[in-house]
Formats: C-alpha cells, structure tokens, sequence
C-alpha cells in the first residue's frame, strides 16, 4: 500500500477569491477528517500519510454550477483518491455526473438523495425526500389538516415539495396554497399574504433556508398563531439572528439529545450543547473517511471506492440512539435509522419535541 494518499476536499460555500488566510473557512471539514484520521491511525489501523487538497468554487444559489464544476475538476487534476464535498444540495446534484464520469470517489454532505451513483457515495445532511415526510407526519400529529407552503424555486424547494404533496394526500392533508420564490428573498410580504388568504391551519417552508427568515418576519407581523415547520434549513439557527428570526418554529435537525455515540463525543470534546449539530455531523464524516480509507484494498480511486463499501453499521452520532453508518455494494446512503430528529427554536435555544 502506497504511504501516502491524496484526499480533495471541495467547498462550495466560499468563494476562493474572498477567502482570508487569517480565518477560518466557512464549511471546512478538514479538522473533523484528519481527527478520525488519527484515531485509527493511532489505533495501527491505518499508518499512511494523508495529504489534503483544498477547491473552492462558491456554488448554488448565490453563485454558480460552473464553479462547483471547475473545483470539481481541480481535484482531480491533482490527482486526489477521494474527494469529500459538495455540502449544498444543488451543487451535489451538479457534482454526481462528474464523480461518475472521472471515476472518483466522493462523499457528498448534502441533503440531495439523487446524488448517488456507482462512485458519488452520500452521507445525508437531511433529505430532500425523507424530511418532507417527517414534516407532513409531524403535522397530521399536530391536527393540521390544511397547509400552506412556501418553497424555494429550486431543485431543493421543488424537490421538498414534491414528497410533502404526495405524503398529504395519504395522510388526508390539503395543500390550499403554495407559493414560490427566489432562494435569495428578503422580502415575503405579499407571499405571505398569498399564504395566508385561504385560512390555513399550519404553514410550511420548504428551501435553503436564506429565504426562510423573510417568510418568518412576515408571518410574524401578520400575527399568524398557528404551528410552522421547515426542513433542514432550520439548521441555521446555529448561526447569527436565525433562531431569533424563526422563533417557535418546528424544524427537522440531525442531532437528538438521546444518542449516546453523540454525547460521548461531546465529552470527549468538552464541547458545549449549542455545538451539538457540528459535532455530530464532523464524527460521522470523519468516520466515513477515516473508515474507507482503512479498509481500502489499495489507496487508488478504485481501492478507495471499495473501501466505502466495506464501511457497515458503526454507531452514528447523528439521529436517535440506534441509528447507523455504512455504505454498500449498492448502498450509497450513509446513515440508516431514524437519522432525522424534530426540533424547535425556542428563545433562542433548540428544543428536541417527543414523536
């Protein structure tokens, strides 16, 4: 086995050119990758050298496919083994045709279920399919029988949309309105008051989520008393004004206060509750990684690539107590189980609600 590997990591939320070397970059996981990394290697599992190449090509949807693409290529130019990234689903979509044309291994972070394939393994930062479910369930839980839904005009959005309409209609839950935006909005007013004209029982948004405060504020100033719930987009909550912004609001999350695997980590950490998410999510990739590389039968793309597949049933600290992480033959899914956990911002704070 060669001595040393070459692992890409593709950020597609920053953008090279603004990028200061004094900070650190927005979405890297490079720390969560080399943690995992030497643990095994510390445990003689895995005794390589791991060299990490860095892209950056700011994404969807405040830049551009092309750019996640030419990142996408840098990677491979330098002749990486494994590429990990996209993080947003639109750009892992745009990712999923290269893996499969350069023949690279890549772990996408995104909420994209599409972006699967022979080569683009995906370790599901939510669903696009699967949340939509969870929402329309948590709703019918609530007696919400008529919903008005606000979407990004996106393949996130549309895609979200699709599975909570056909969800509701088994459950016996109308869609009375449903409008659509730029996942850029600042200013929901009047598609709120769209929302709102047929008198609906609960509202949902679907989306990335930086549209998502535009529709809250309008809600908020509408004076609307029912329940509300958006997908994984409420994980920004985590950061700046959102949680204050989204105050009350039901959101899907990938972290429960229940999973052990994820409190241990968190003491070994010393880390505080509100890094809960961050922890979470960094264990699980790094351990797909660190795991995939150890159990490669070489450390070229192939090897590598079988490598993932032999990854099976290690504890997740990601979802409920239970849920796990693998991959194989023709399992492209990372984490099995009840992955997905409904929370709400509360003052702030994200408060983990019983199903």
């Amino acid at each position: 086995m060669p001595e040393s590997v070459k692992v890409g990591v593709l950020n597609d939320m920053a953008d090279f050119s603004d990028l200061d070397d004094s900070a650190p970059v927005p979405g890297d996981v490079t720390g969560w990758l080399e943690r995992e990394i030497t643990a095994l290697r510390e445990a003689g599992r895995f005794p390589a050298a791991v060299e990490f190449i860095h892209a950056y090509g700011l994404g969807l949807p405040s830049g551009t496919a092309e750019a996640v693409e030419t990142a996408y290529r840098q990677l491979a130019d330098a002749g990486v083994s494994l590429i990990v990234g996209p993080a947003i689903g639109d750009n892992a979509l745009v990712a999923t045709p290269l893996a499969e044309q350069l023949r690279i291994p890549t772990i996408n972070w995104a909420g994209a279920e599409r972006a699967r394939g022979r080569y683009m393994f995906h370790h599901q930062v939510g669903s696009h399919e699967d949340e939509s479910l969870v929402i329309a369930r948590h709703m019918a839980m609530l007696g919400c029988r008529r919903l008005a839904v606000a979407y990004d005009i996106s393949p996130i959005g549309t895609r979200h949309l699709k599975y909570l309409e056909s969800e509701a209609r088994i459950l016996g839950i109308e869609i009375i309105a449903k409008e659509g935006m730029s996942p850029l909005t600042d200013d929901a007013a009047a598609l709120v008051d769209a929302l709102l004209e047929g008198a609906p029982d609960g509202v949902v948004y679907l989306g990335l989520g930086i549209s998502a405060t535009a529709v809250a504020k309008a809600l908020s100033a509408c004076a609307w008393p029912g329940p509300n719930i958006m997908n994984t987009a409420g994980l920004r909550g985590y950061h700046g004004t959102f949680a204050h912004d989204c105050d009350g609001w039901f959101y899907i999350d990938m972290h429960s206060d229940t999973n052990t695997t994820l409190q241990a980590q968190m003491a070994q950490l010393g880390a505080p509750r509100q890094q809960a998410l961050a922890v979470a999510k960094g264990h699980d990739l790094g351990r797909l990684v660190a795991e995939g590389l150890a159990r490669a039968t070489d450390l070229s793309r192939e090897g590598v690539r079988i490598g993932l597949e032999q990854v099976k049933w290690l504890p997740a600290a990601e979802g409920c107590e239970g849920t796990l992480l693998g991959f194989g033959v023709q399992d492209r899914g990372a984490l099995h189980g009840r992955y997905l956990v409904v929370r709400q911002w509360l003052g702030g704070e994200t408060r983990e609600v019983t199903v």
